[in-house]
């Protein structure tokens, strides 16, 4: 499904700017899992803007990307990443080419998720992570989401008053599947991950999620955006 997101590329942009500090709580969740993290391939980079922004102001740096969208995969391109267009199903991992494998925000829109999990095993050398990064289906966001997703717009009655004042484009809530943080440690460890750890940011209710810059909190029990990350044996 990602080509679809061709024509919303400079809106998904937009809104994550609109919206700095659930963009940067954002971040600083991604930025917390890639230390001491070696040669890092973005899976689903979008239009490159995390990437951007991890490099130009945390010292962080995630060139290479896999985006099956022609038009976020243009606009990477031109803040300096190396973007294969391709979908996380048809993308080529490499061999122990990679130290880090990071899908950040991709989960949900990966359909076979369980077989890419599996070809990351195999793609990584022994000690390699993986980062899945994600809004989890049980989280208040999760629940949100399905519900505008649901009744098909966020001008509903059952959702007044309850989404934040710029929310997340539908266009993007209709085409996800959001998955359990369970489903996904369950993903993990069929694949033969170990060593799972978990960070969490967007603590607060969606309608206030953009009224503070957040830090990252170990654990997933109260986060709206979460991070598992675990390692080849």
């Amino acid at each position: 499904m990602g080509k679809g997101f061709d024509q919303y590329a400079s809106a998904y942009d937009a809104w994550f700017l609109d919206n700095r500090n659930v963009l940067y709580s954002e971040v600083n969740l991604v930025a917390s899992t890639l230390k001491q993290a070696g040669r890092v391939l973005s899976v689903g980079c979008g239009s490159g803007l995390f990437e951007k922004i991890l490099r130009d102001e945390y010292g962080i740096t995630v060139a290479e990307g896999i985006e099956p969208s022609s038009g976020m995969a243009e606009i990477a391109r031109k803040r300096g990443m190396h973007v294969v267009e391709a979908t996380a199903e048809e993308a080529d991992f490499g061999h122990e080419t990679y130290d880090t494998l990071l899908f950040n925000g991709t989960p949900s829109y990966i359909g076979d998720l369980a077989g890419v999990v599996r070809k990351a095993y195999e793609a990584l050398p022994s000690g390699g992570r993986i980062i899945l990064i994600d809004v989890p289906k049980e989280s208040s966001y999760g629940l949100l989401y399905n519900l505008a997703k649901a009744v098909g717009t966020w001008d509903h009655p059952l959702l007044e008053g309850c989404y934040p004042p710029n929310p997340y484009p539908i266009e993007f809530v209709d085409v996800a599947a959001w998955r359990t943080t369970a489903e996904k440690v369950d993903l993990l460890r069929k694949a033969g991950f170990v060593d799972l750890e978990f960070a969490q940011t967007l603590t607060s209710h969606p309608v206030c999620s953009n009224d503070v810059e957040e830090q990252p909190v170990e654990g997933y029990g109260k986060g709206d955006y979460v991070a598992v990350t675990a390692y080849k044996r």
